[in-house]
């Protein structure tokens, strides 16, 4: 049992160190009935022995009590750091998994569309190319007739 006394060790124990190897907050060994249990059990451990100077001196205790507590708080405040850090990289890694995502949907999209404005660029090109041609066929027929109206019109001013 940790709390007997073996020869040459402590015959005491402070109230921050019960409540440390306990693993609760020291507050907790001074709530009613706890401390009456830490204090009989220092008393059954060595009943004739003068108090020891932290018991004597509650100034003394409350110091260590306190350089523990912000050691603790030290402690609590770098693992808080390190798994803020931790989430931060985690949701960067899924931000970059999503937009990675994303990114290749819409460029694949984007390809689509691309591919689709090619095919109609060349469908217009076509039509183009052939409407030109048969601008200028017409254009060549117009001549012609222009050409046959004006013979028309001259014989036939000629001729009366």
């Amino acid at each position: 049992m940790p709390w007997t006394v073996t020869p040459g060790s402590m015959w005491t124990r402070a109230v921050s160190t019960v409540a440390r190897t306990a693993g609760v907050s020291t507050w907790l060994t001074y709530t009613e009935g706890i401390r009456e249990h830490i204090e009989a059990a220092q008393q059954r451990q060595q009943p004739n022995a003068p108090q020891p100077a932290s018991a004597r001196n509650p100034d003394a205790t409350l110091r260590t009590e306190l350089d523990l507590a912000r050691q603790e708080i030290r402690t609590l405040r770098e693992e808080r750091q390190q798994l803020r850090q931790a989430l931060q990289h985690q949701l960067g890694q899924q931000l970059d998994a999503l937009s990675t995502t994303a990114l290749t949907g819409r460029v694949d999209e984007l390809t689509r569309h691309n591919q689709q404005l090619a095919d109609q660029l060349r469908q217009a090109t076509d039509e183009n190319t052939a409407l030109n041609a048969r601008a200028a066929s017409l254009e060549q027929d117009l001549e012609a007739a222009r050409t046959s109206l004006r013979r028309m019109i001259r014989n036939e001013n000629t001729t009366r």
